[in-house]
């Protein structure tokens, strides 16, 4: 099953990394300077989001336990893969897009610069003032890109993962602060 992640909002895909005297908070990127999420950190949220759901349906707490445990594997441990496991793999941009933009930019610094900006954050004190040495720089990737990624699944189970797809609304790092809202869903005929 193919699915697309359409960024409502500016995103960051953090790789927990900070680049001295330019970037508190850094994004993922390839080789290329594309920027991309990974399957297994959305494995993550996808498992969240599962639980939810089955909860929402009234399952109990030991059913939704092996629900998750057949679907998922046990959290942190991916090393065994078996049929009814659903894989993900990461989220990408489409090879079109980045055909297109290497067509004009084959530096993978401008590639990145070019899909992403630069912006600062400060903590206010009580009294309204900035607190002294909170000034932190985070990339972030622009609103309005589209990334594609594939599920590996049985037919059987793609009704509950579209719903669980559906439930997910935030992605990435400082969702908590209004960055990465998303909006996540099967993709008709795969991306290009």
């Amino acid at each position: 099953m193919k699915i697309k992640m359409t960024l409502l909002s500016d995103t960051i895909f953090g790789n927990g990394e900070s680049i001295p005297g330019g970037e508190d908070i850094s994004v993922l990127y390839d080789e290329n300077g594309f920027p991309f999420f990974k399957g297994g950190t959305f494995k993550g949220i996808f498992r969240e989001e599962l639980s939810r759901l089955l909860k929402w349906e009234g399952k109990e707490e030991a059913e939704i336990n092996r629900i998750i445990k057949k679907l998922l594997g046990v959290s942190d441990n991916d090393e065994e893969s078996t049929e009814e496991r659903i894989q993900f793999s990461d989220f990408q941009l489409s090879g079109y897009v980045k055909e297109q933009v290497q067509r004009e930019i084959n530096n993978p610094v401008q590639i990145l610069d070019s899909l992403t900006h630069l912006r600062t954050f400060t903590q206010i004190e009580e009294n309204g003032i900035v607190k002294e040495g909170s000034l932190r720089t985070g990339r972030c990737i622009n609103k309005g890109l589209v990334f594609y990624s594939e599920i590996q699944c049985k037919e059987d189970q793609s009704d509950l993962i579209c719903n669980t797809l559906a439930q997910i609304k935030w992605i990435g790092t400082m969702r908590n602060r209004g960055f990465g809202k998303v909006l996540i869903e099967p993709e008709e005929g795969g991306a290009k």
